[in-house]
């Protein structure tokens, strides 16, 4: 009887050990949870078969015993109950449903996408970006020793401007025992549009991360309290007061018991207190950007174009199937993140026939027809006009310039440091503008456009005259081009006039009089003519 308890303990220590390292979703649509019965049940059976060939009779009794073959029959049926379950989920026998995961509404682009402010365009990519977080922990010595930067830098909207956001993680594991008493101090905040990086310290410290183990560790935390959610990628955001959350998608299956999968609700955990909420996506937070992973709406949108004339249809014949391109990029739009990628046909013609936006939020689709190169057929065209500097291209952000869809790109050197930027024309690729600053490059842009005869040359963006008295000016150099920032009296706006543009600046001074004509922006305004 002593060894049948002891016997039964094992069990249950080996299977809370591996549930509390794999962290499985008790949850029959969770694929892991199936492994897991399997795994007890070769547990149990092992230490049952051990038992009996060293304390019975030998192995023959091993090899006919009723108790290993019912073992071994329970262990097949929950293999044949997955692989029928799987089978029954797949897009070979549910096409129709797969694609009808999404229902993309086209729409117009110029309606959709207006121009916007140069203080608006997240100027970098995330390569650029853990550039800039890994230079300013590097600049924190207080820190550096003891704490590393994370690789997640979520793009979020905050307070209206492009952000990416990452928390510190701790070094290694004797960084973290020192440390964790008072968790993470610190999270990397960066302005995507003027390139600014905060080290945002906190009060207190971030007890809940990936960084941590045992049980504040972030997905050990929320299987403990949701034993049956099966989760998503985690995100790390920041609400409006910049209190750091981690966002948690919860799937939901809708296709047999492991196919179709959307995201039904979302869970928030503060990073600081490990407190938790749950919401449907319905009712998601407006401050929530990514409830929806950026790969799992390109998969979803892969469906819908792929599966339109059934699963053989898209293996064999592929008539009118549509992929997504390779990549992706993110759009601030109506205080959401929106992915972008690309519409081509799966014969990999190198153009699109247009493109699609989907809300990061919501999962709202939105499809715009527009035929024209691919993002890396205008990525190389921009590469060729500096291939002498060797700049590579980042990937694309989708614009409206003088209401043409327009790729604008960053160029970087080999250091992956932000040198040029670029305008591509969509459809005539060939049209390829560059520009030490943004601003430089969207002049040179319209009017390249005027020239080839695709627009009038001038710029839609709504542009104002003021007239006022200088009370205060700034120089700086950007990009190794000087710039004056203006003040006027009573106005609340800084006007940016790069030198190299409006040479005549350096003749003014505090107390003078002047007209500029401008394009808003908040609160740095573009500079388009001085009087």
């Amino acid at each position: 009887m002593k060894k049948k308890i002891l016997a039964g303990f094992a069990v249950i220590l080996l299977a809370f050990l591996y549930y509390y390292i794999e962290l499985p979703a008790i949850n029959i649509h969770e694929s892991g949870f199936w492994f897991f019965l399997i795994a007890v049940v070769l547990v149990i059976l092992a230490i049952y078969a051990i038992r009996k060939r060293f304390h019975i009779h030998g192995i023959q009794d091993v090899r006919s015993d009723k108790i290993l073959k019912t073992g071994g029959a329970v262990i097949l049926v929950i293999l044949i109950v997955y692989g029928i379950g799987s089978l029954l989920s797949s897009p070979i026998i549910n096409a129709n449903q797969y694609q009808k995961l999404v229902t993309p509404e086209e729409r117009d682009f110029t309606t959709d996408i207006k121009e916007i402010s140069f203080n608006q365009i997240p100027l970098l990519d995330k390569d650029s970006a853990v550039l800039l977080g890994n230079r300013k922990m590097g600049s924190m010595v207080d820190m550096v020793s003891q704490f590393e930067v994370s690789d997640i830098y979520s793009q979020i909207n905050y307070q209206g401007q492009p952000y990416r956001v990452t928390p510190l993680v701790y070094a290694n594991g004797i960084k973290w025992l020192t440390n964790q008493k008072n968790g993470i101090p610190a999270y990397i905040r960066i302005d995507m549009a003027t390139q600014n990086t905060e080290l945002v310290k906190l009060e207190q410290g971030i007890r809940y991360s990936e960084s941590e183990f045992f049980n504040r560790n972030i997905y050990r935390h929320l299987r403990f309290r949701y034993p049956t959610y099966m989760f998503d990628q985690l995100s790390f955001e920041i609400n409006d007061e910049g209190v750091p959350y981690w966002i948690c998608p919860v799937k939901k299956f809708n296709i047999g018991l492991f196919g179709g999968q959307t995201i039904g609700k979302v869970v928030l955990c503060n990073a600081i207190t490990g407190e938790t909420e749950e919401y449907k996506i319905a009712d998601c937070p407006q401050w929530v950007d990514r409830a929806y992973p950026a790969d799992l709406l390109i998969q979803l949108y892969n469906y819908h174009g792929t599966l339109k004339n059934g699963f053989f249809n898209s293996i064999l014949g592929q008539k009118g199937c549509l992929k997504t391109t390779e990549g992706y990029n993110y759009l601030a739009l109506d205080d959401d993140v929106w992915v972008y990628t690309g519409i081509t046909s799966v014969s990999g013609d190198r153009s699109n026939v247009g493109f699609v936006l989907m809300n990061q939020r919501t999962m709202e689709t939105r499809y715009y027809s527009c035929a024209g190169a691919e993002e890396y057929s205008a990525m190389e065209s921009a590469e060729g006009q500096v291939q002498n500097l060797q700049y590579t291209a980042a990937f694309p952000l989708l614009m409206n310039i003088s209401n043409e869809p327009t790729y604008f790109m960053a160029l970087k050197d080999g250091a992956g440091l932000v040198k040029k930027y670029a305008m591509v024309n969509i459809q005539k690729y060939q049209n390829v503008a560059i520009g030490d600053t943004v601003a430089e490059c969207e002049k040179a842009y319209v009017k390249l456009l005027a020239a080839n005869g695709i627009s009038s040359g001038e710029n839609n963006s709504v542009s104002e005259t003021v007239t006022g008295t200088i009370q205060r000016m700034a120089q700086a150099v950007i990009d190794g081009n000087s710039h004056f920032y203006v003040v006027l009296e009573n106005e609340d706006q800084i006007f940016d006039i790069p030198v190299v543009e409006y040479p005549e600046i350096v003749a003014y001074e505090e107390g003078d009089s002047i007209i500029i004509t401008y394009t808003e922006g908040t609160p740095i305004c573009s500079v388009l003519a001085l009087e």
